[in-house]
């Protein structure tokens, strides 16, 4: 652990080019908000804390962070956004005692490795280090000034540089690592004289390279340290990380992803050895796949678990969960609270709703199972429905182990079907059906013998 070194996000602003009534740094790319990819990014480096300024929004904004869950991790207001030296400001005193030394990050940086921030750590500077960035397109950015020698003396912002700076391609990223007592003194010198009248952070490089402690530049690739600012880039980001997450699964755990451009993971989606990605399959938030499992074409799965060898066709699920070899599909939908067990069968047309169904069960098409706990070897056929809802209130249904529920039954709950027990085909059952019984609720079949040639006559 960094019991030294804390971090500061910065993530009291708006964005406004989102054109949204959410905060910029709750958007979401790949499975997670952008201020959540930045502080999964912090989390390695197991720094004594991080402090996140935060300000439009602010209790939501609050709330994504304690649901990310990183040790450490407070925050402090901006009520007034004058700039990243003024959010800067208002971080510091927060910081603890021990901290000697200051990581400072956007709170939109989605695409901003770990291992980049510790190669940010390792540079050894009087002053402390920046991440800068060559780009073929610098507009927008701030540039670094370096002097003859090639030393960094100052960033000039966009807005405020000189024709000649704005020749200048080496842009500011925004990410520091300083010595934290060099930072306060300079914190304490930042005017708001520039085109915007903000307080800027970038002011501190020339401010400490003039006290005498000088900031090294870090070279980063400008992918990873690019920011976003509007819906195109984040949809733009968003690509980015679920083509380095499939490529993950594809080269170093063995997945098979047969059309990455028509394949949607998350980042925190888990796909384990020789599962196999069909075309149009979506997996999201921290969904689990076990080994050997075939996913798609065109299911999606949502916080769903998957077991070995399961196979999931053209299916909805919402935080389900399938069992080892089951099969699912086509034109499944499982929804919130679905447990299946091993080898079971949802098959075509069958929707299930806090069902809990055992091992070797089947429900192979046109069903509904709602609020029911469904036994071993039990056998739901088609057009079977638990019918559990009687307008103010959910009621459940149990199907014992091994029995058979006719085509077009209609359980009525709370209701009973007991073990090996059988209802007729077409019933309405509305009382208990003792184990090894058969239930049959349906009135009795009458035939009138000419009545149709007497009709057409």
């Amino acid at each position: 652990m960094r019991s030294d070194t804390a971090a500061i996000v910065l993530a009291a602003g708006k964005g406004t080019r989102f054109r949204s009534e959410v905060a910029k740094v709750l958007h979401r790319a790949a499975g997670r908000s952008l201020l959540g990819h930045v502080l999964e990014a912090v989390r390695p480096l197991e720094l004594a804390q991080t402090v996140v300024v935060v300000g439009h929004q602010a209790e939501d904004v609050e709330a994504e962070i304690a649901r990310i869950g990183l040790p450490g991790a407070t925050t402090v207001l901006q009520a007034e956004q004058r700039g990243t030296g003024h959010a800067v400001q208002q971080a510091v005193p927060a910081l603890g005692p021990d901290v000697r030394r200051v990581l400072i990050l956007p709170g939109d940086t989605p695409m901003l490795p770990p291992a980049v921030l510790e190669q940010l750590l390792a540079a050894d500077s009087a002053g402390g280090a920046m991440l800068t960035a060559v780009m073929d397109d610098p507009a927008g950015y701030g540039r670094v000034v370096r002097s003859a020698a090639g030393a960094v003396q100052r960033v000039v912002e966009h807005r405020d540089a000189s024709p000649e700076e704005l020749a200048i391609a080496e842009i500011n990223a925004g990410m520091y690592a300083l010595d934290r007592a060099g930072l306060e003194a300079a914190l304490g010198r930042l005017g708001d004289d520039n085109a915007q009248g903000e307080i800027y952070l970038t002011d501190i490089v020339e401010l400490l390279g003039a006290q005498g402690a000088p900031v090294a530049a870090v070279d980063a690739d400008p992918v990873a340290i690019g920011g976003v600012n509007d819906r195109a880039q984040l949809a733009e980001a968003a690509a980015v990380l679920r083509s380095a997450h499939l490529d993950h699964l594809m080269r170093e755990v063995g997945v098979s992803v047969t059309d990455p451009a028509a394949t949607y993971v998350d980042v925190d989606v888990e796909v384990a050895r020789d599962a196999v990605l069909l075309p149009g399959t979506i997996l999201e938030t921290g969904t689990r796949v076990g080994p050997g499992a075939v996913i798609g074409p065109h299911s999606h799965l949502i916080a769903c678990t998957v077991g070995q060898g399961a196979t999931v066709h053209s299916t909805r699920a919402i935080e389900a969960t399938i069992g080892a070899h089951a099969t699912v599909g086509p034109y499944t939908h499982l929804r919130v609270g679905t447990h299946l067990g091993a080898d079971t069968k949802v098959g075509a047309f069958a929707e299930t709703k806090n069902a809990h169904v055992g091992d070797g069960s089947k429900i192979p098409h046109l069903a509904y199972v709602g609020d029911a706990t469904i036994g071993t070897g039990v056998n739901i056929a088609c057009g079977v429905i638990t019918v559990n809802y009687d307008g103010s209130t959910k009621s459940h249904t149990t199907v014992e182990d091994g029995a058979f529920v006719g085509c077009d039954t209609m359980l009525v709950a709370p209701v009973t079907i007991g073990e090996g027990a059988y209802t007729a085909a077409g019933s309405t059952i509305t009382d208990d059906v003792p184990a090894g019984a058969l239930g049959i609720a349906r009135s009795r079949q009458t035939t009138k013998e000419g009545w149709a040639e007497r009709r057409r006559g």
